[in-house]
């Protein structure tokens, strides 16, 4: 598999699995299955995965380090803290938590969990406003000094967060929402990151599943799906933006490739240190997705994009959650 370079010297292949879909708890029958499939993205060339002291909390993270412990010294696992998460209990009392003893509490729970005795990149999950971003980074910088983390990264932060972040202990890489519907980056974040040699990470790359084309008007989804309380899935968000699908779809068409494939190839194509972070639960959409990389989309392609004068509609989150983000 291709690789790309984030900040600081960090180089991992061009694409990344997320893991928070699945695992969350030791009862799921396919947590099996999801172990496979760890292990055969790593069969596959991929070595960066992702995953989060509140995914669950803390069955993801150990499903995690179950499945990658043999081939540790192949791949680069990234893990977050910041939410306000008992490290003892894995109650999540809701809100965030970034204060510096509280991060090195979480971190060493990480390190259990994941069976591993670093973390190959950290990320701060959402930025705390009660807790300086130098404080923060000065924890994360410890923690570097100590080999206890090898590079830092932060999770939805605003520009100024990452400059104040970057003052103390330079930053990897950024992970935020970022895809052919979410472009909101592309004002001030991108910009500061080119500007301070920072990588970014987009998770939900394929717009929570709506870019892979299998989802319209029509499409029931779970009663427990987290989509349905986010604006942009509404029925009425859902059949205006199904004009970026069918661009997409056309343009896939001439190069044999899913919409799925040209959203990862766009999100490629914008800048050489932007790894695209994925999650799924089935190999054959775990090969469609890293075929992407075989995808190259052409200047007119590109154009075709960025001139169409499709607005989508809907916000990314639901207003509680927006609050949280850009800090």
């Amino acid at each position: 598999m291709q690789k790309r370079k984030l900040g600081q010297g960090l180089e991992v292949s061009a694409l990344s699995l997320g893991a928070m879909g699945y695992g969350k708890a030791r009862e799921l029958p396919d947590r099996a299955d999801m172990i496979s499939l760890m292990r055969g993205a790593v069969e596959r060339g991929m070595d960066f995965f992702d995953t989060a002291e509140v995914y669950g909390p803390f069955t993801n993270e150990e499903m995690v380090g179950e499945a990658l412990e043999p081939l540790r010294d192949e791949v680069k696992i990234a893990t977050k803290f910041g939410w306000d998460v008992d490290p003892v209990t894995g109650i999540n009392h809701g809100g965030v938590n970034s204060k510096p003893d509280h991060i090195r509490r979480a971190v060493e729970g990480s390190l259990k969990r994941l069976r591993t005795d670093h973390i190959d990149l950290l990320y701060q999950h959402r930025v705390d406003p009660d807790v300086p971003m130098e404080d923060v980074a000065g924890v994360v910088k410890d923690l570097i000094g100590e080999g206890k983390v090898r590079w830092f990264g932060l999770s939805e932060a605003g520009a100024g967060s990452i400059r104040r972040a970057h003052a103390v202990q330079p930053v990897a890489a950024l992970q935020s929402e970022y895809s052919l519907w979410t472009r909101e980056p592309e004002a001030e974040v991108i910009p500061t990151l080119e500007e301070l040699g920072i990588g970014l990470v987009p998770f939900s790359p394929l717009g929570k599943g709506f870019l892979t084309g299998k989802i319209d008007t029509g499409t029931e989804l779970d009663i427990s799906d987290m989509r349905n309380n986010i604006p942009r899935f509404a029925p009425e968000a859902r059949e205006a933006n199904l004009g970026l699908v069918d661009l997409i779809r056309r343009i896939g068409e001439k190069h044999h490739a899913t919409p799925a494939q040209v959203a990862l190839a766009w999100l490629l194509a914008q800048k050489p240190w932007i790894v695209p972070l994925f999650g799924t639960r089935k190999l054959e959409r775990f090969e469609e997705n890293i075929g992407s990389l075989s995808v190259q989309l052409t200047p007119a392609d590109l154009k075709e994009i960025e001139t169409s004068d499709i607005k989508i509609q809907g916000a990314r989150y639901p207003d509680e959650h927006m609050r949280r983000v850009g800090l």
